[in-house]
């Protein structure tokens, strides 16, 4: 499996939350036969391989993108929105969008901004409700009938994939890039006999509360979880000594954040996973964000979770950045824990 192809298909894939269809499509391509895939009304993808016994073990990823839907359309044919996730209002300025009409075709569009001709210099960036994004449309009704844009279209982040050396550049590495790793891990052990039922699967609607992990959770009933995430990069924003999250560095493990208190024993396992298969983690406590860990962890009887996160800079923009060394690695760890873990182990966390 290409690795590099792999990542650049799935950050190019069209998917905000509530309408990844698209991300699950291009996966399909890369599911080997063996498997069974399915989806549920919420958008979650699975990938199953059909009379596995054994404890079952969750593999998963949200493949949900931050993005936008169409509020209105204004009279001068400029478009409202709302968001879907958590931007930065500064991010957006001046940056080309992308909405799915009702016709499914792309538009593309800018995110309109006051020049500095008109005194926009002079003036605090805008809030998100009092921006527009223009599609070159001239009035409401030619943004109807000539483009088809109406409410609840939903939009993304115009970007492209570019790779500088061991530096990737894209849009949604949070989290296509945990897709990915799903998918490799998948397709490593296709023919692999496992004393566990190894699932994958997608989540979706991550970005605006964790929604698709409860169904999912619910369906899987996992006895252990291993979420994938594109955790933000800190070591361009914090002084050296507080960075626990820095490109080039190899996995985070996440052992505290806003949503879930790692269970000990589980770090303790993963640390000497990594150890014995000489990969690099470094370890974050995170005082706010969540992933979804954080539900996995408390369904149920509760799940013996872990979080592998790879770090990304500029998470939740146009244009973030990932170590490619940094993802193989995540791959790299998630396999050696699929390797290491029985029903023994297990039992024990």
């Amino acid at each position: 499996m290409d690795s590099l192809q792999l990542l650049q298909e799935l950050t190019a894939a069209f998917g905000p939350s509530g309408f990844e269809e698209e991300v699950n499509e291009t996966a399909q391509k890369h599911i080997p036969a063996i498997y069974e895939t399915s989806r549920d009304n919420m958008m979650n993808f699975y990938i199953q391989r059909p009379g596995s016994k054994g404890p079952t073990v969750l593999v998963e990823a949200h493949s949900d993108e931050i993005g936008l839907i169409v509020q209105a359309v204004r009279g001068n044919g400029t478009i409202s929105f709302l968001p879907l996730g958590g931007w930065v209002p500064a991010t957006l300025s001046g940056q080309r969008m992308v909405i799915r009409n009702r016709e499914g075709k792309y538009i593309s569009g800018v995110m309109a901004a006051r020049m500095t001709h008109f005194g926009g210099d002079q003036e605090p960036p805008p809030k998100l409700d009092a921006m527009s994004i223009d599609i070159g449309a001239v009035s409401k009704e030619e943004a109807i009938e000539k483009y088809k844009i109406f409410p609840g279209c939903p939009i993304v982040p115009h970007s492209t994939f570019e790779q500088q050396g061991d530096v990737l550049i894209a849009k949604a590495f949070d989290d296509r890039l945990g897709c990915a790793a799903v998918l490799e891990i998948m397709d490593t052990f296709k023919k692999k006999k496992l004393p566990i039922n190894l699932v994958g699967a997608f989540s979706s609607q991550e970005e605006v509360g964790i929604r698709g992990a409860k169904t999912l959770a619910n369906r899987v009933k996992p006895d252990f979880a291993i979420c994938f995430e594109g955790a933000p990069a800190d070591d361009t924003l914090v002084e050296a000594n507080l960075v626990q999250t820095a490109m080039g560095k190899g996995p985070m493990l996440r052992l505290i954040d806003g949503g879930m208190i790692s269970n000990p024993r589980v770090i303790q396992f993963a640390r000497g996973v990594a150890e014995k298969a000489k990969i690099p983690v470094q370890e974050a406590v995170r005082a706010r964000g969540s992933t979804n860990g954080s539900f996995f962890h408390i369904s149920h009887l509760g799940v013996p979770t872990l979080v592998i996160s790879c770090p990304v800079r500029y998470a939740h923009s146009h244009h973030s950045m990932i170590s490619f060394s940094d993802y193989k690695q995540c791959v790299k760890l998630g396999k050696a824990v699929v390797e290491a873990l029985n029903e023994k182990i297990i039992n024990g966390f």
